[in-house]
């Protein structure tokens, strides 16, 4: 087992090279020791150089509209009135937070999303 930090993209493909030819190690081995230490460098490499960052606010709430097969005039019931859903949902209003605190309870939307600027 020679691992070492990935520091780079060429460090980074050999990384996962190696991890495919390991991939189906037995745990508690040494060949599953190393697939385990090997998928954490990675992991770490991944987030550092390929940042995944929070969907916008407005975007979100309509995918997850669309997952629940609502539309606007069911959001009324969370935000408030329809002609509300409208402007929030055409960035023409910012969310308040009680409408963020609604929309994470009953849909189920990170705050994390929710507070960010739109």
């Amino acid at each position: 087992m020679n691992i070492k930090p990935i520091k780079n993209e060429v460090d980074y493909q050999k990384s996962l090279d190696r991890l495919e030819v390991i991939f189906d190690a037995k745990k508690d081995t040494k060949t599953g020791d190393e697939l385990e230490i090997l998928s954490i460098l990675i992991d770490k490499y991944e987030n550092e150089v390929f940042p995944i960052g929070f969907p916008d606010p407005i975007e979100a709430i309509k995918f997850r509209m669309e997952q629940m097969g609502l539309k606007q005039k069911d959001l009324a019931e969370v935000i408030g009135f329809k002609s509300r859903v409208s402007e929030i949902l055409n960035k023409k209003r910012k969310l308040t937070l009680e409408m963020i605190r609604n929309l994470n309870l009953k849909l189920h939307i990170p705050t994390e999303v929710l507070v960010q600027d739109y």
